[in-house]
């Protein structure tokens, strides 16, 4: 059925609800701006191009991080592990303290010099090379800089509003 742009007729309950039953992994992206480090987790994330290698992500426009992501015009992606769900937490929190929010989460500085978690499944280092209005989000598209798999194992999963893990 073709919605008109602008107007839909789906409830946005319905719409969430539908939308999770996706199964995702979680991300924790983060960026440096005016000194202040900045963490969001997400689950809207994505590649898009090997060539060239594009990624994108998304971000709500009223979060603190969009402002600071789009400063900084350079961004870090922590892939969790099925480990990762306490930091995955922590950095779903909307207005928390963002002086030495890292302090208890082993990571370390990328080239761009945003953080990397250490106990990432991977890791990567992104340039923005444009962004694109996406409602309520900005859709950031991000050029590869560099790209690493620190760890093995498992990822963390999210399906219907809930961690999941896979099964062994």
């Amino acid at each position: 059925m073709h919605q008109r742009s602008g107007h839909s007729e789906v409830d946005q309950a319905v719409f969430r609800k539908v939308a999770g039953r996706f199964a995702t992994g979680i991300a924790i992206v983060t960026t440096v701006a005016g000194g202040v480090d900045h963490a969001m987790t997400v689950n809207s994330f994505a590649s898009v191009s090997l060539d060239p290698l594009l990624v994108l992500v998304c971000v709500e426009k009223i979060a603190r991080f969009h402002d600071a992501v789009l400063e900084a015009g350079v961004w870090g992606v922590s892939v969790l592990g099925d480990d990762g769900e306490e930091a995955s937490r922590a950095f779903a929190t909307r207005g928390r303290t963002l002086e030495g929010q890292l302090d208890r989460w082993s990571h370390r500085r990328g080239t761009l010099g945003h953080a990397l978690f250490d106990t990432a499944i991977a890791t990567l280092e992104c340039r923005t090379v444009n962004v694109y209005d996406g409602g309520d989000h900005s859709v950031i598209l991000g050029e590869v800089v560099s790209a690493d798999i620190p760890n093995d194992g498992p990822p963390l999963i999210y399906h219907e509003g809930r961690y999941r893990h896979l099964a062994p």
